[in-house]
């Protein structure tokens, strides 16, 4: 890499076409994209910085326990960034009005003085509290603290992030759904479906509505479906309605995920998921929501007590990427879009630009030599974070 001012270049393998190339940044953006001559020495992937909508946690930091005080903030940006994250959205779940305000509340105290950490910190996604009360689809959210949709209450969570909750998942089988479905549409926040026991009628009027995504499909769910309809392929037929995964190899088995992939293509998402233990030595832990929990080598995080039964996932986005290559789900190319282009076009952040003249430099090089990939180096907006 050379650094003259505020020109930087990078030569490595474009992730998509294969060439070699010369990546040219200037202040923020890339002044130019060039293939060179194929030299063995570049082994290095230059590839889309990633982009995450779903994560609870990581490396012991925890966003549902408390607000994070600005060392919390700095570490675990520090620790995404290793793994090649450019923008996150720290994913609150359900909760009392009063917890979530407070968390949101003292999160921004700290946020707003670091202006999101130059849009490493996107916004806040708020899974909940408007799911399923249901077993089963309400997952490991607290049933005590599952309601109905309500407007003014969400305005009320809203103004206490000063706007930066940015995404929210319910579910469509309440009376008032649709209704608010329409007004955050209107006011900018993306509605995803998750965590539902929706029927054909609730899910078709959720999309039209405003819904544009679903939630971690095939998770948070029955065990035992009826075979048609359900809740699932009713998803699945929305030709509008993005598709977020967990490919962590654990939370569905691959033939699901080439279905998906067969039926939505670039409206596939890839998510972590992850909790606060990822990227944690494989033992036994007590967390605040699943309780006693055992890590496996394997990366599977499931109940002590009860292996049948996932606590989460435990896995990075750049480790669900490599699955979904390994399982044979996509390409290398494809994969790497799922967790960077696609969800940047889905939020219309810059990302969504890839690696093209006068797009903004979000870009991670990528040693994919070995069984785990590694982030070399990483740029947000130009500037050299790793």
């Amino acid at each position: 890499m050379k650094n003259n001012s505020s020109i930087t270049t990078i030569e490595g393998i474009h992730y998509y076409s294969g060439k070699c190339i010369k990546v040219t940044i200037k202040n923020e953006r890339i002044l130019s994209v060039k293939e060179i001559r194929e030299n063995k020495n570049i082994k290095q992937i230059i590839a889309p910085g990633l982009v995450d909508l779903q994560i609870n946690g990581y490396k012991g930091f925890d966003f549902n326990k408390r607000a994070l005080n600005k060392e919390e903030w700095d570490n675990v940006i520090q620790f995404l960034i290793k793994i090649g994250i450019t923008t996150f959205f720290p994913t609150i779940i359900t909760n009392s009005f009063e917890k979530l305000c407070e968390i949101f509340e003292k999160n921004m105290e700290t946020l707003k003085n670091t202006n999101m950490y130059n849009g490493i910190v996107g916004g806040f996604h708020l899974e909940g509290p408007y799911l399923s009360p249901f077993d089963g689809p309400r997952g490991a959210h607290k049933k005590k603290f599952i309601k109905p949709p309500n407007w003014k209450e969400f305005c009320n969570i809203q103004q206490s992030a000063q706007g930066q909750i940015k995404m929210i998942t319910l579910s469509p089988e309440w009376d008032d759904s649709i209704s608010f479905i329409e007004k955050a549409t209107k006011s900018g926040v993306k509605v995803f479906i998750g965590h539902t026991k929706a029927n054909s009628s609730q899910i078709h009027e959720a999309v039209k509505a405003g819904a544009v995504l679903s939630t971690h499909l095939g998770n948070g769910a029955n065990l035992t479906l009826p075979r048609h309809p359900n809740y699932i392929w009713d998803q699945l037929a929305e030709d509008s309605l993005w598709t977020s995964v967990i490919s962590d190899g654990h939370h569905l088995p691959s033939n699901v995920l080439r279905v998906f992939q067969k039926v939505k293509l670039d409206k596939l998402i890839l998510v972590s998921d992850s909790v606060a233990l990822t990227g944690k030595p494989p033992g036994e832990y007590l967390t605040s929501i699943g309780g006693e929990v055992t890590l496996t080598p394997s990366g599977r995080l499931h109940l002590k007590n009860n292996p049948n039964l996932l606590a989460g996932s435990a896995q990075s986005l750049l480790q669900g990427i490599q699955r979904c290559i390994n399982q044979g789900i996509t390409s290398k190319a494809e994969a790497i879009k799922k967790a960077s282009i696609y969800p940047a076009a889905l939020m219309d952040l810059f990302v969504k630009e890839g690696l093209s003249n006068n797009a903004l430099a979000d870009i991670i090089t990528i040693n994919t030599e070995g069984d785990e990939w590694k982030i070399e180096k990483l740029f947000k907006k130009g500037v050299q974070m790793l």
